[in-house]
């Protein structure tokens, strides 16, 4: 595969839940350490698309390719495969609440890559220290912070050795004071070179990381395009006048996306 080539590519994803069409008609490609950011209103379809990007809720039409490969989901071997190399973060982190830290990431360890347990010891130990928790890997997630939950949920993604990240959310669950620890994981896996679809309401942070910005809308990818274009001074951009009401309704102090 060339460098130009997309690692992970929808092509026409349809989606209708309860009878409203949640994604119309969406296409979107993203190329290796690229970091790609979905931004829009609530309903916009951003959770879905990236739910169907894992194929976690199959599309009721349109296609998902891994490095130009057509997925099956009916296929349970080939999906297995697939969920494997592209990592799901959750909004409200997902872990297992009778599984120490350590247990929740070496687990898929075990069971799917069948690692024997020293491995898969090692492996989580070194994804934990990676999110700065090796300490808290005996704790259970009831002795954890929101902050530290979503960090373990990272470094079980990361133990799978994904080759993209797809994060839906992953600081909307937590208390102010938390949200810092989390992005900071997030800017270090984007300056590794991990491939990241990441859908957040965090624009200041996101425009210092993404690559694009693509702006969804009732169901649609309405705009898209780098930070720098949409967000520029005088863009007459959706995606600009959406910043600018984020930031007041959060008290940002980021003059460029009122300019």
């Amino acid at each position: 595969m060339s460098e130009s080539s997309p690692i992970l590519e929808a092509r026409g994803l349809v989606k209708t839940l309860g009878g409203n069409r949640v994604l119309e008609n969406v296409s979107l490609n993203i190329g290796r350490g690229r970091v790609k950011v979905l931004i829009g209103p609530s309903g916009a379809g951003k959770s879905t698309l990236l739910q169907c990007l894992n194929l976690l809720i199959p599309p009721d039409s349109g296609r998902v390719l891994l490095e130009g490969s057509e997925i099956d989901a009916r296929n349970r071997r080939e999906l297995c495969s697939f969920r494997q190399q592209v990592g799901m973060i959750f909004q409200d982190f997902n872990l297992f609440d009778h599984l120490s830290a350590l247990d929740n990431v070496r687990v898929a360890l075990m069971k799917v890559r069948r690692m024997s347990k020293l491995d898969a010891t090692e492996r989580a130990v070194a994804e934990l220290t990676r999110v700065g928790l090796a300490d808290k890997a005996a704790l259970y997630p009831a002795n954890l912070s929101g902050g530290q939950k979503q960090r373990v949920a990272i470094a079980r993604a990361l133990a799978m050795d994904p080759k993209v990240m797809l994060l839906d959310e992953p600081t909307s669950a937590l208390d102010p004071e938390l949200i810092g620890e989390v992005l900071a994981v997030i800017r270090d896996l984007a300056q590794g070179g991990m491939t990241m679809i990441l859908a957040t309401h965090q624009i200041s942070f996101s425009a210092g990381l993404a690559d694009e910005f693509i702006f969804m809308e009732r169901g649609r990818i309405v705009e898209q395009g780098s930070p720098a274009e949409l967000l520029a001074k005088g863009a007459n951009s959706r995606t600009k006048a959406f910043c600018a009401k984020i930031s007041e309704l959060t008290g940002e102090a980021d003059a460029e996306f009122r300019q």
